[in-house]
């Protein structure tokens, strides 16, 4: 397609389209998009067919048993959640012209961020500015860093393992991450353990535990004392794993500010390691070239102020602990 072609399909090519294309990725059907969309499902399939017509290439490779994005839809998505979520912004820059700091903060954070530190900023951050609204959605870590990486969200917080060149990375805090078991299961209650009298005990774990992803300390830890051969269960949310550790699927590691509470009330047990060694830094990642709206700029700002006064052991010390 040479550089006219180009630009008479940019003129012409329906955004809607484009739109309805994001939401079948995201829901992986087509059935699933349309009951979102609100929309029949022909409709939908026939949206799909003339994007892919319009563009020349295959998006999808789809059947009755079958969905997979294909490389070229993959690259197109991509660039579809970059660029609806730069709209947003460019639209919410224009509404936001006086001087009263206004505007949406969209956050993607991790599952459970339970920290006295993040809730203080965005404390004071409300009281300062109090006609800003926050938008949170909670996700996985690697959700997370694919929304500021599309921009739909402006701040994320979530584990790290690889760096990405386009975004920025800030510890949060620090948080210990030990093994627990529940009621149900043998080790319940059992003092002076050792990591050997785990082993041949299935397990369950979060899915960076692995030792190439951002939980590598606890995946290290399983491989030395060879407790990850019947590992039976995996999730990327952290209340999903304490439910199964609590139903007596296995033990598994979480984060010790988080499982403290429940091991007071009897619904869980301390295992080994007793001591403090899995240390997981917990990130707050922003994009690098994102436009950012006032109250977005304003939030980041105040963060990275906060981060630079407040030492690591502060921010890491005060882990909120409700019941």
């Amino acid at each position: 397609m040479n550089t006219t072609d180009q630009e008479k399909l940019i003129r012409e090519l329906d955004w809607n389209l484009l739109r309805t294309f994001m939401f079948i990725v995201q829901e992986g059907s087509i059935t699933l998009a349309a009951k979102r969309l609100m929309r029949r499902q022909p409709s939908v399939s026939q949206a799909l067919k003339r994007l892919e017509a319009r563009l020349g290439t295959p998006l999808i490779d789809r059947s009755p048993s079958h969905f997979r994005v294909t490389p070229a839809g993959q690259s197109l998505y991509k660039e579809c959640l970059e660029m609806f979520g730069s709209l947003a912004r460019a639209i919410q820059s224009a509404q936001s012209t006086d001087d009263t700091v206004t505007g949406t903060v969209k956050l993607a954070l991790l599952s459970r961020i339970e920290n006295e530190f993040f809730d203080q900023v965005l404390s004071d951050f409300h009281r300062q500015f109090p006609e800003v609204n926050f938008d949170i959605e909670v996700m996985s870590s690697k959700d997370v860093r694919q929304a500021v990486l599309a921009k739909s969200a402006s701040l994320g917080v979530c584990l790290v393992h690889d760096a990405h060149s386009n975004l920025m990375y800030d510890v949060l805090y620090r948080s210990f991450f030990g093994f627990y078991c529940g009621p149900s299961h043998p080790l319940f209650g059992q003092r002076d353990l050792s990591l050997d009298d785990l082993r041949n005990h299935s397990s369950v774990s979060f899915r960076t535990d692995q030792l190439w992803d951002a939980l590598r300390p606890v995946a290290l830890l399983r491989a030395q004392h060879k407790l990850d051969n019947r590992v039976i269960g995996y999730t990327s949310d952290l209340g999903e794993a304490q439910r199964m550790i609590s139903a007596g699927l296995g033990f598994g590691p979480l984060p010790n500010h988080v499982a403290e509470r429940f091991v007071r009330r009897g619904e869980l047990w301390r295992l080994p390691p007793y001591e403090n060694t899995l240390a997981i830094d917990i990130h707050l990642v922003h994009h690098k070239d994102a436009r950012l709206n006032r109250a977005e700029h304003a939030l980041l700002e105040m963060f990275r102020a906060r981060l630079n006064s407040v030492p690591l052991t502060e921010r890491s010390r005060n882990l909120a602990v409700a019941g």
